[in-house]
């Protein structure tokens, strides 16, 4: 990664890496490895998280990717996530940091959902020296929320959040919230908000930083459901709360995030994943069903475009229960072509639209949904 935030134990160096016998990037081979030994154990989505473009900084990443016939980090994402697509049926849920609006449009057609967290809107924790995004670059919270708006112009179903504990005040927490808030008014492509509790580990720099209370997360949890409202989709974490589950949904969280039946936490390997049927035991008492649900949320599924690729919907189609949206439990994992087939266009429907259109056609100058069908024009007044 070329940034250095002072809390990450996921980042690594070359040095390192070579040490341990590792390559630069996980192979293409190691990539499909986890990915089909996931859809054997009947996971639907493979998570592709990574460094903000380790290429900027290290010269052994811009050697690897030149080697392997690779513009940037984000074209192998790409292929990678094309390969998972045809070869195992998982559908790819990408978080390689900061985007570009071009990353977004490269990106689009191969993954149907995408995210980066927020984590707060703290300018001082990124600009001044000992703040815990000094010196990291994709960290500034301007550029991460021209991201967000980046990935509702581009109609993305997006996954983002607040990191909690790591220097912010409660005031500082609060405008992150109203931050994003403003972004899923403005283009209603948040598909979910994580609030995640900051955990200090070992051989980083905040390391003796005190761990995030759970008083204060099931607080922000709250707020966070009153300022979103009730149709926002809310998780927290459960590997990183030593099973205060109930209190979480009394919160108002309504999801648990991924949980991997093979794969460790990579960004908190000290904290192993909860048992699903602990997760589902315990939410029953709480009073609610757990289901699973694919890596992109019911909504956008059954709105289909713009929100999702043409040449995804076979894939998610797969793995999508019709009535409700989420995953259906009895679907085969199972590769599917990516590339839509070159086909003859034949055209139907009226060719006689330029002389009809104004006369048996819509004859008011809006449709009978303008007030919501375009977003929330209140919102889009007060950011005018």
């Amino acid at each position: 990664c070329r940034d250095k935030c002072h809390y990450c134990t996921f980042v690594t160096v070359p040095g390192r890496l070579r040490r341990d016998g590792h390559g630069m990037f996980m192979s293409p081979d190691e990539v499909l490895d986890v990915a089909r030994r996931g859809a054997e154990l009947g996971c639907k989505e493979a998570l592709i998280t990574l460094g903000d473009k380790p290429e900027d900084r290290w010269p052994e990443a811009r050697e690897w990717l030149d080697a392997h016939g690779y513009d940037d980090t984000i074209a192998y994402v790409r292929a990678m996530a094309i390969r998972i697509l045809e070869e195992t049926g998982l559908l790819p849920h990408l978080n390689p940091g900061v985007m570009s609006w071009t990353d977004f449009q490269r990106l689009k057609p191969v993954a149907p959902s995408m995210g980066m967290m927020l984590e707060t809107t703290a300018t001082r924790l990124w600009s001044e020296p000992g703040g815990p995004h000094h010196g990291s670059p994709d960290k500034e919270p301007a550029v991460r929320l021209r991201v967000l708006e980046d990935a509702g112009r581009s109609s993305v179903p997006f996954t983002s959040g607040l990191l909690l504990g790591i220097g912010e005040t409660l005031e500082e927490r609060a405008e992150s919230l109203f931050a994003l808030r403003r972004v899923s008014r403005a283009y209603h492509s948040v598909q979910e908000l994580i609030i995640q509790n900051f955990r200090a580990k070992p051989d980083t720099a905040m390391r003796g930083m005190p761990d995030a209370e759970l008083d204060d997360l099931v607080a922000t949890v709250a707020v966070a459901r009153h300022i979103m409202g009730p149709s926002a989709c809310l998780q927290a974490p459960p590997n990183l709360v030593d099973s205060a589950y109930e209190r979480l949904i009394a919160a108002g969280i309504d999801d648990w995030g991924g949980v991997s039946p093979l794969t460790i936490d990579h960004v908190n390997p000290e904290r192993p994943w909860p048992r699903i049927e602990e997760l589902a035991e315990r939410s029953r008492t709480a009073g609610f069903e757990l289901r699973e649900r694919l890596c992109v949320y019911p909504e956008f599924i059954t709105r289909g475009e713009p929100w999702l690729d043409p040449r995804l919907l076979p894939h998610v189609r797969a793995l999508a229960d019709p009535e409700t949206g989420l995953a259906n439990p009895d679907a085969p994992v199972r590769g599917l072509p990516w590339q839509e087939p070159d086909e003859a266009f034949t055209a139907s429907g009226r060719t006689d639209l330029h002389a009809t259109i104004d006369t048996t056609g819509r004859t008011r100058d809006r449709r009978d949904d303008f007030d919501e069908v375009y977003g929330d024009w209140d919102a889009l007044r007060e950011a005018a």
